[in-house]
């Protein structure tokens, strides 16, 4: 029941995509396209969920606490160290605000993306894409890291990936990274991910 509910109208809006993909047995441009959407859809949370002001301020305040903090320790002053353990309690309330800023936008994105990975983990086309790296970027990206972790964590999934190359889900992780961070580039979201 709840497969047909999440896989029919995902195939309905995916599956023509897959039979336009220039290769629809090992749909690339799809994944990418999906972690292009995913990407944009989680960037645009970001920006309209979270006061970017706000959180960079935060931030900023934190770095020179942190940084007056070693200062003090350096010096051994037992006065200015009272006063910091203090303003330490103060600090805690605002990461605490920073941490609540930053899971806004994940609570209202987390269940369309878990809907669309279990649509993309069901698909037989997407499970059986295989992306072939030049090598430079098979060893510049530590892919054979990941997939060792992956491997570790997961064991094997069933599907054979050549030495070189990505399976769906580290192509998708791929794209994703990359897209998020030109689109928080184009949005002006401040720092990193």
């Amino acid at each position: 029941m709840v497969y047909e509910i999440i896989y029919g109208p995902l195939n309905a809006i995916f599956g023509p995509i897959i039979a336009m993909d220039p290769n629809p047995n090992n749909p690339i441009f799809t994944i990418f396209l999906i972690s292009t959407l995913v990407a944009f859809f989680i960037t645009l949370a970001n920006k309209l969920l979270v006061d970017q002001d706000k959180l960079e301020s935060i931030k900023k305040e934190m770095q020179e606490f942190q940084q007056e903090m070693r200062e003090v320790q350096k010096s051994g002053d037992s006065k200015s160290m009272e006063k910091m353990q203090k303003q330490q309690m103060e600090m805690m309330g605002k990461q605490k605000d920073m941490m609540f800023m930053s899971f806004k936008p994940m609570l209202v994105t987390m269940v369309p993306i878990f809907i669309v990975f279990y649509w993309m983990s069901q698909e037989p086309h997407i499970l059986q894409t295989i992306v072939v790296l030049p090598q430079i970027a098979y060893y510049v990206l530590l892919v054979p890291f990941w997939q060792y972790i992956a491997g570790f964590f997961y064991g094997n999934s069933g599907i054979a990936v050549p030495t070189g190359a990505l399976g769906w889900l580290g192509w998708y992780i791929l794209c994703s990274f990359a897209m998020s961070q030109i689109f928080r580039k184009f949005m002006g979201l401040k720092g990193g991910m």
